[in-house]
């Protein structure tokens, strides 16, 4: 589990899982390449490939924070094997629903079978949200040595989580499927990734999001992955400070890093709002231009201000 030292042992249960992605992820890449099979209008690997990645990445991050924990290090160990255990479980399904099967796996309720793979994927990954959201709040009470890096934990973990919860979005009725109950037809697809739109329809090469209407999968991937790219911007401030001096301030350090997180807050909730509107991601309007433009505003404002302000005089002493 850990050692009773100071010294943080990888966390086993979330490496497995991270090697089992990296193995899963090699079989996908050459199932791209000899089977020819589609499903929705995309190579039938692409998806779980896409899921490796992102999956296996995920887990060693998590690795990493629960490695980073001062207090309560028991407990996140114990969130870790739970989110090890619950998007193994998922990932499972997905290979056995998507290339054993040849089906959709999201939203898909035409059989009891389908419905019942649905359900326990959907099941696995509110487990993973529920354990990360709890392993954001143990970082909430951590004090690491480094100012930046602790904000950058605690905020790319909080920004996690909303992207996880952003996916809660997908799974309602759509109104053609809410037209279908209202009708007395139990409609096969209960939710959708895209908005306004067919799920399958034109969409950026590899990703697949739509470039025709919506696609709630956007702000998902950004979300999530706020967890992974806060530190980095935290450990990137850090080697930048050896040839910039006014970054070897950890308050300094500190303000950058939490503008960059007030940024990505805006850009989430700015990609959640255009998806929402049935907006591709291609084609923005002038609203939401504009508000970029204001997010991007705000950042330099902040990054000059952070640059810019002393240390506080009573943190001095």
């Amino acid at each position: 589990m850990v050692d009773k030292g100071s010294r943080a042992v990888p966390h086993r249960p979330l490496m497995i899982l991270a090697v089992a992605m990296a193995v899963l992820g090699a079989i996908s890449l050459g199932g791209l390449v000899f089977d020819d099979r589609s499903l929705v209008n995309a190579p039938i690997w692409l998806k779980p490939l896409k899921f490796t990645i992102s999956v296996g990445l995920y887990a060693v991050t998590l690795a990493w924070l629960i490695g980073q924990l001062t207090r309560g290090r028991r407990l996140g160990w114990w969130l870790g094997t739970v989110f090890a255990v619950g998007l193994g479980l998922d990932m499972a399904l997905l290979f056995w629903q998507i290339i054993g099967r040849g089906r959709t796996l999201h939203f898909n309720r035409e059989t009891p079978a389908d419905q019942w793979i649905n359900n326990m994927v959907a099941n696995g990954a509110f487990t993973g949200w529920g354990a990360t959201a709890a392993i954001a709040i143990l970082l909430l009470f951590q004090r690491l040595p480094d100012r930046a890096m602790n904000s950058a934990l605690r905020s790319g973990a909080a920004l996690s989580v909303v992207g996880i919860g952003v996916a809660m979005l997908m799974f309602g009725p759509n109104e053609q499927q809410l037209a279908q109950f209202q009708s007395g037809v139990k409609p096969s697809i209960v939710g959708a990734h895209a908005v306004g739109v067919p799920d399958g329809g034109p969409g950026l090469p590899v990703l697949g999001w739509s470039t025709v209407g919506g696609d709630m999968r956007i702000p998902h991937f950004v979300g999530i992955h706020a967890i992974q790219v806060l530190p980095l911007v935290a450990f990137g401030l850090l080697m930048l400070a050896r040839r910039y001096p006014v970054l070897e301030s950890e308050f300094v350090r500190r303000n950058l890093v939490r503008t960059t997180a007030v940024g990505f807050a805006g850009v989430l909730a700015l990609l959640t709002w255009q998806a929402q509107r049935g907006q591709s991601i291609v084609h923005p309007d002038f609203w939401t231009l504009l508000t970029g433009a204001g997010i991007i505003a705000v950042v330099a404002a902040g990054s000059v201000l952070s640059l810019r302000v002393p240390r506080p005089m009573h943190q001095l002493t």
